[in-house]
């Protein structure tokens, strides 16, 4: 017999807008690990969206829970980890910060660590370079931090009362080249209009304020601006999901996906308006995660692996 650890990671959508790099929201696309003991270290990718992943210790699993071994200096007993998803890869849907994540868990899970969530956030900040998608996956629900040098914050248990669609187009668009087009420096008087606005949607949110909140998206200093050169049709679902009765919609992450809010039950209307006008993206109503990553451990019979060994 086997330990199986299973692993279950939410995607996630961020910035919302004018929230970047800060306001995160976990969605019900998830990734899954299913880790059992090896003479090595092998990922087997098990599902479509996965092809073509590093199967050894540069697959960025790997690395994130090399990540916490270093934390506690202990070394890793090899593993091989059966990895399946329905998060589609760079689209803005927080595909690496759920495999972020998954990497942390796992690690603590194979050196029977006890931490708390806290250090698991920080590790995943660090490795990320901000918290929003991160802090999402691990938490579940809506989430605003901070992330510095010295220290993480994060606000969580916020679970917004909207319905969500998401536009997601065919074609890719790198986190990397999303963050090239984005300015060094903002103007001191530009940079306090835009963290007024940041703020005002934050304060919209807690209030259940939908209409202010997708206000406060279209008014986005930070980041819209910029990769909307990237996501030709942006301006086009903005003004159409205007049309349909959201209240407001936005890059998901650095992109291309869209993500519109709505008022609850208005789901399905606006799906449908915007088929009619983009036949080939895959639009669909998402829920929001309430629970973040979750584990649990399963016995198996060793020969079930070996087809795969």
């Amino acid at each position: 017999m086997k330990e199986k650890i299973v692993i279950k990671v939410p995607g996630s959508t961020a910035n919302l807008g004018p929230g970047f790099d800060s306001v995160g929201l976990a969605l019900n696309r998830y990734t899954t690990l299913e880790a059992t003991p090896h003479h090595e270290w092998k990922f087997v990718p098990k599902s479509r969206e996965l092809e073509g992943i590093p199967e050894g210790k540069d697959n960025l699993v790997y690395k994130a829970v090399e990540a916490v071994a270093a934390y506690v200096n202990r070394e890793l007993p090899p593993t091989l980890v059966e990895v399946s998803s329905d998060i589609p890869l760079s689209r803005g849907l927080g595909s690496s910060a759920a495999a972020i994540v998954a990497g942390i868990e796992l690690g603590v899970q194979l050196l029977q660590l006890d931490i708390e969530p806290y250090e698991k956030l920080r590790l995943a900040s660090l490795f990320e370079g901000h918290p929003d998608n991160v802090a999402a996956s691990l938490y579940g629900g809506l989430v605003v931090g901070s992330h510095r040098e010295d220290d993480t914050d994060v606000i969580h248990d916020i679970y917004p009362q909207v319905d969500i669609v998401v536009y997601i187009p065919t074609y890719e668009l790198k986190t990397e080249k999303a963050r090239h087009v984005l300015p060094d420096n903002l103007a001191y008087k530009d940079a306090v209009e835009a963290s007024a606005v940041s703020n005002v949607l934050v304060a919209a949110i807690m209030q259940n304020r939908w209409d202010l909140a997708g206000k406060m998206m279209k008014r986005d200093r930070f980041h819209q601006p910029y990769r909307g050169e990237l996501v030709k049709e942006m301006n086009e679902i903005i003004a159409l999901t205007d049309e349909l009765g959201a209240y407001g919609i936005a890059l998901s992450g650095a992109g291309p996906t869209m993500i519109a809010f709505a008022p609850v039950g208005k789901g399905e209307e606006i799906i449908i308006g915007l088929q009619k006008h983009f036949a080939n993206a895959d639009i669909s109503q998402l829920k929001i995660d309430r629970t973040g990553v979750r584990t649990s451990h399963e016995f198996v019979h060793s020969e079930e692996n070996s087809p795969i060994l």
